[in-house]
């Protein structure tokens, strides 16, 4: 193979690596950032951390609203509510103007976020689409009886098949959603949620140790608690708390909670150490966090733990079940733990031969692997409605597995390059 014939086909392969690299990668306020006309809409995703959640997505299409159409909603109705009407115009699939304009019989149902949040009962969480011809196309909730009030405006940015952004001219209302009561995060709520979800133990902790009210002054301005279940207490290798001072006590507690609002999309996709309530400086009581599909787990140091079940997500305060006590490096770690026999001192010897047995290399078997340098897993695939299939097979491979399989190739190009 000629020199020049190598050189082509591997600026090709990278080419396609540096495309790879960007199949799913967005960033919503970035994009929006450069459309003054929805700074309101912006706005208000940053503030209910949604363009988190829609960053952590492969697959989404953002229904967006000028400052005129977000005057419905701003500034009227509590955080929470605004989050769940935000959350109706963010489709779990990708939809670009063309594809609106050739929907099956003219008419289909997507999934939304307000869906998985379990708030959403019924329909409530899916979003009816209809193409009503003439370059027309409306939006309405799925609920029964619910209206097309929203209709189709212009496109705004689409990196397909990733993200796609569309205006409408109306929120898309839900029957019930603004007129909700937004859920109360009180000091005596928060326990009562806690008892509700399996976690007594925990909450008869806060109550008995005096944390509950560092937890209630951080509800303010933002609160985020993991709490571990009845079974997580009871698990094998947790400490015996009753032999921890108090000041101890009060580090774990504080440990499971973070003063500021952090839902899932944004602990999906963090890249920082987490400080929580007990760090006192750099590198402190901090946690990590890593993801498996759509699945978050906490590093700590010791032991990992993985978030299970959303209590209450009432922003700015969202309480999370986890099925393991997070036990800080500080308490737990292995410099607090009991110190091992001294090891006797090396005796020179000479050599043995292969008869006096197995060397100690080959007896002694490999050491576990622990949560010090936790590994990132695969990002999460989101779940489309049902006719995302399409949509979802133009970017089934995932960018990692991609990136592998074009190196691979540019190792086979270039060995044969060299063999001929």
């Amino acid at each position: 193979m000629a020199a020049s014939q190598t050189f082509s086909l591997l600026a090709f392969t990278f080419s396609l690596l540096a495309v790879a690299s960007t199949v799913s990668s967005h960033n919503i306020t970035q994009i929006l950032a450069d459309s003054p006309d929805y700074s309101s809409f912006n706005s208000y995703l940053s503030q209910t951390k949604l363009a988190d959640e829609i960053n952590s997505r492969t697959t989404i299409t953002v229904l967006v609203l000028n400052n005129g159409a977000m005057s419905a909603l701003a500034g009227k109705h509590p955080l929470s509510v605004i989050k769940s009407a935000l959350s109706l115009l963010v489709l779990l699939d990708y939809y670009d103007p063309l594809k609106l304009h050739k929907i099956s019989k003219g008419t289909t149902l997507s999934t939304t976020l307000y869906q998985t949040t379990g708030n959403a009962p019924g329909n409530l969480g899916f979003v009816n689409i209809t193409d009503l011809k003439g370059g027309k196309v409306g939006f309405g909730s799925a609920a029964s009886g619910s209206k097309l009030d929203s209709s189709y405006t212009k496109s705004v940015k689409q990196i397909p098949y990733n993200i796609s952004i569309l205006e409408i001219d109306a929120p898309i209302i839900a029957p019930g959603v603004l007129t909700a009561p937004a859920p109360s995060a009180s000091l005596s709520n928060i326990t009562g949620l806690l008892e509700k979800a399996g976690c007594k133990t925990f909450a008869n902790l806060l109550v008995s140790s005096g944390v509950l009210k560092t937890y209630e002054s951080a509800v303010e301005k933002g609160l985020t608690v993991f709490a571990p279940s009845d079974e997580a207490f009871k698990a094998e290798g947790v400490p015996d708390l009753t032999k921890l001072t108090q000041a101890e006590v009060v580090s774990l507690l504080e440990y499971h909670a973070l003063a500021e609002y952090k839902p899932k999309g944004s602990l999906k996709t963090n890249k920082n150490n987490i400080s929580t309530l007990a760090t006192s400086g750099a590198g402190k009581f901090d946690l990590t966090t890593s993801t498996s599909g759509d699945e978050v787990i906490l590093h700590t140091g010791v032991a990992p733990s993985r978030l299970a079940d959303t209590v209450l997500d009432a922003t700015p305060v969202v309480i999370f079940t986890v099925d393991n006590v997070l036990l800080p490096a500080e308490l737990f770690g292995k410099s607090k733990s009991p110190s091992p026999a001294p090891a006797p001192e090396p005796v020179t010897a000479p050599t043995p031969s292969p008869a006096d047995g197995p060397s100690p290399i080959a007896a002694s078997p490999p050491a576990p692997p622990t949560d010090d340098s936790p590994e990132s897993a695969p990002s999460d695939s989101p779940t489309g409605s049902a006719n995302s299939k399409s949509a979802n097979a133009a970017v089934g491979v995932r960018t990692p597995s991609l990136f592998t399989a074009l190196v691979t190739i540019a190792a086979v190009v270039v060995s044969v390059s060299l063999c001929s």
